[in-house]
């Protein structure tokens, strides 16, 4: 009898230590539920008081706004995050000092990259990979932007992950440009060929089309490395972003612009130009703010911009020329060469946030996902009243920049037809928006989408010279200037090909494949 007791007393506390266990299970569970609620809730509450640091290198006229800017504040009150506005310090160049941050790791929250520095970042494991992160907490970014452009920034990482948001245009963003009433003033038609451009740059140069009794004009001009007139490759059918030559299909597969035969008319024929005092003998001297002074000053006939931001251009030149007007140019014929303006459309970095700034990852995409909402369009495009427009008869008008207004934030670079068309209304006066939907229209017709877009900067590995178009911009510089002949142009193939070209031709080629 008394071993039965036994036997119940050792069964009882069996079960209560049991009991007991499956107590302590549900209650840690229970903490578990109640932490993780809790950290949602810190989460939440650190949202509404959250600073995400925003970092890009290129700002339009304004100041920076501080955090008690209405602009500042609307974000804030929409997404519970605030915006602080970072860029590059006066007098600093922008690659250099980007670099220079990453080499202190002074990281921003989330950042512009340019110069391909997002490469050295993923490259050295230094990007956050967004792939689960964009669906959940951007999502108007993952749907806005197309599947194609995805696949492309996969590309560019070793382990086929989405390391940045790239920036998506499908319209041309840059165009030849021409003073119309310059062509009218010397009494000629828009030039057809090769040939009558040359014949207009003449006129342009010895008839005073400026009108101030000097010779003074400009024909056509560039800057210093060569940058920014692409025009004059253009016509000879050479695929180039801003002064640096591209890849795109020559000689039946996709090839280097610099080393083709088309670069090297296209060289001959600028050579001339510089000659005859056609080409600004100052273009390889020209930093971008004299460049700029120069079309502003009713001093050049022919460049090659950005159309989406002639108006303070055309306001400054009108303060001297009333009458100034830009018109697209269509690009003249030239025998043998079929010409084309390069469309970049998908893949170029746009925003990447660094794995050293991961624990404010949600709120910076949060923020991003913001200005891709198109629910949010209307504030993206018109700002704040009275800092970023007024209200005229009902209307929104946006207010011209200035060095003392605040900069509007904004972080879509993701530009249509339809989204072009818009901005050019909002804008621009009514009075200059059909001039700049024209000159959309004359480029559209001539851009060409080029094979190597979206081409990933790891191509130039080991090859830093041939990525800066170093050894291009010295052969380019001295044949033009007439310091050397025409004929080293061959010179420069050979030590291209030489000095790492072949390489980087075979990584673009095996891209270029597995893209396909």
């Amino acid at each position: 009898m008394r071993r039965n007791h036994y036997f119940y007393f050792l069964l009882f506390s069996v079960w209560m230590l049991l009991l007991l266990l499956f107590a302590a299970c549900s209650e840690s569970d229970n903490t578990v539920s109640q932490d993780e609620e809790n950290d949602e809730s810190e989460v939440e509450e650190n949202d509404e008081s959250t600073i995400v640091s925003v970092f890009k290198s290129h700002l339009s006229k304004g100041t920076i706004p501080g955090s008690e800017d209405p602009h500042v504040q609307y974000i804030k009150e929409k997404t519970g995050v605030e915006y602080e506005l970072q860029t590059t310090p006066p007098g600093s160049e922008p690659a250099e000092y980007i670099n220079l941050m990453i080499a202190s790791e002074d990281f921003p929250d989330i950042l512009r990259p340019i110069g391909g520095v997002e490469q050295t970042i993923i490259s050295q494991g230094g990007a956050l990979a967004l792939d689960d992160l964009l669906p959940k907490y951007a999502p108007n970014v993952w749907e806005r932007i197309p599947e194609e452009a995805w696949d492309i920034v996969r590309t560019v990482s070793p382990d086929g992950k989405i390391y940045y948001v790239p920036q998506v245009y499908l319209v041309p963003s840059r165009a030849a440009l021409l003073r119309q009433d310059w062509l009218e003033e010397v009494g000629m038609e828009m030039p057809q060929t090769l040939e009558d451009y040359k014949e207009m740059l003449i006129a342009f140069r010895d008839q005073d089309p400026n009108g101030n009794g000097e010779q003074d004009e400009l024909p056509t001009t560039g800057r210093e490395f060569g940058r920014w007139m692409d025009h004059l490759f253009a016509m000879f059918g050479v695929a180039m972003w801003e002064g640096y030559p591209e890849w795109d299909i020559y000689d039946g597969e996709i090839n280097y612009a610099g080393t083709s035969d088309n670069m090297k008319a296209a060289i001959e024929f600028i050579r001339d130009l510089y000659e005859e005092e056609l080409l600004d003998n100052e273009t390889f001297l020209n930093k971008g703010d004299v460049w700029q002074a120069k079309v502003n000053n009713n001093l050049v006939g022919s460049w090659y911009h950005l159309p989406a931001n002639l108006l303070d251009k055309i306001t400054a030149m009108r303060e001297e020329a009333p009458n100034a007007y830009v018109s697209g140019m269509p690009l003249p014929e030239v025998q043998n060469f079929d010409g084309f303006i390069t469309q970049k459309s998908m893949g170029l970095p746009e925003w990447l946030i660094p794995k050293a700034s991961e624990d404010n990852a949600i709120n910076a995409l949060k923020l991003l996902d913001f200005f891709y909402d198109p629910d949010n369009a209307d504030f993206i495009q018109y700002g704040i009243e009275g800092a970023q427009h007024e209200v005229v008869d009902g209307e929104k008008v946006l207010l011209p920049a200035t060095d003392e207004t605040p900069l509007a934030l904004g972080m879509l670079n993701f530009q249509t037809k339809e989204s072009m068309d818009i901005r050019i209304e909002n804008s621009f006066p009514e009075e200059e928006q059909q001039m700049i939907k024209d000159i959309f229209e004359i480029t559209t017709v001539d851009a060409r989408r080029i094979a190597g877009d979206g081409l990933p900067s790891t191509v130039y590995e080991g090859y830093p010279d041939i990525q800066s178009h170093k050894l291009f911009q010295e052969y380019l510089t001295k044949i033009v200037i007439g310091e050397w002949p025409i004929d080293k142009f061959d010179e420069f193939v050979e030590k291209w090909n030489q000095s790492g070209g072949e390489e980087v031709t075979t990584r673009v080629q095996e891209w270029y494949e597995k893209m396909k």
